[in-house]
């Protein structure tokens, strides 16, 4: 049995106690596809940078300091609700690096994934997290949470003046980006031995989709465009460099049809080829 068909076994789908903000159906509303990028975001609504700012703030405070247990998405919940496989691939690579684990976190909020996994990461000899954000979480990041793993950073090049991390975690954010494939290149451009995939939309249909997605009021106020990648097309992008260790089912979010498409979100962990 391959890798990839191990990892959709051994990795057991998280139990969630919240199940109206996971699985209703008003955790997010999907607009009508769109021909492209450009006409969604003419669409948009957009959303207010301070308020969300304040509301994922004011969450993670309460996770820092014992309060509450997990914060995902400015929400915060009863139990710690893990993405398994980004775990999995974490741990990998902290072992093939003498229990060294230096994450680059891009788009990673004020420490989420962080605080959502830190425990299970606490045994290794040395564990670095950072975190490159707009700048309002950059700030808000270094005068409330920063320690002695956690650091945050403005830019990727800034960060990697500091530290040499061994996975780069794109967790919920690819979709989010206007020019993806440019972007994806400059990934790959930035050598890291690992590349971790969480929380990224999916298409079945032929061909990649852009849509708008708008953000219920309870959570926060916003709309903006958001690509649904067809699979196999997205994944050429890395396989000049990087093997595909295995794919995972990113837990939050049940696959959907919408117009007659489906839709869903998945991971998956790629590692560089020269890599033994």
């Amino acid at each position: 049995m391959g890798l990839k068909k191990v990892l959709k076994k051994i990795i057991p789908s998280p139990i969630f106690k919240v199940k109206n903000y996971f699985f209703g159906p008003k955790k997010f509303v999907w607009f009508t596809f769109y021909q492209n990028w450009q006409d969604a975001e003419n669409d948009a609504e957009g959303y207010n940078a301070s308020d969300i700012l304040e509301k994922c703030k004011s969450s993670l405070i309460k996770v820092r300091d014992g309060e509450a247990v997990y914060e995902r998405d400015s929400m915060l919940f009863d139990e710690i609700q893990y993405s398994w496989g980004l775990l999995a691939g974490l741990q990998k690579a902290a072992i093939e690096y003498g229990n060294e684990l230096c994450v680059l976190d891009f788009g990673g909020s004020l420490g989420s994934s962080y605080f959502q996994n830190k425990g299970f990461l606490e045994p290794l000899k040395n564990l670095e997290w950072c975190i490159v954000e707009q700048e309002n979480f950059v700030k808000c990041g270094q005068e409330e949470f920063e320690n002695d793993q956690l650091k945050f950073y403005y830019t990727i090049s800034e960060c990697l003046k500091e530290h040499k991390p061994n996975v780069l975690l794109l967790s919920s954010v690819i979709q989010y980006l206007a020019d993806p494939i440019t972007w994806i290149k400059y990934f790959l451009s930035l050598d890291i031995p690992y590349i971790i995939i969480d929380r990224t939309a999916f298409t079945q249909d032929s061909q990649d989709l852009v849509c708008l997605q708008r953000v219920p009021d309870y959570i926060y106020h916003a709309s903006y465009p958001c690509w649904f990648f067809e699979k196999e097309r997205f994944i050429k992008h890395f396989q000049d460099k990087y093997n595909i260790l295995g794919y995972f089912d990113s837990g939050y979010t049940h696959s959907q049809v919408l117009n007659g498409k489906k839709i869903y979100w998945d991971g998956l962990i790629l590692k560089r080829n020269e890599i033994s």
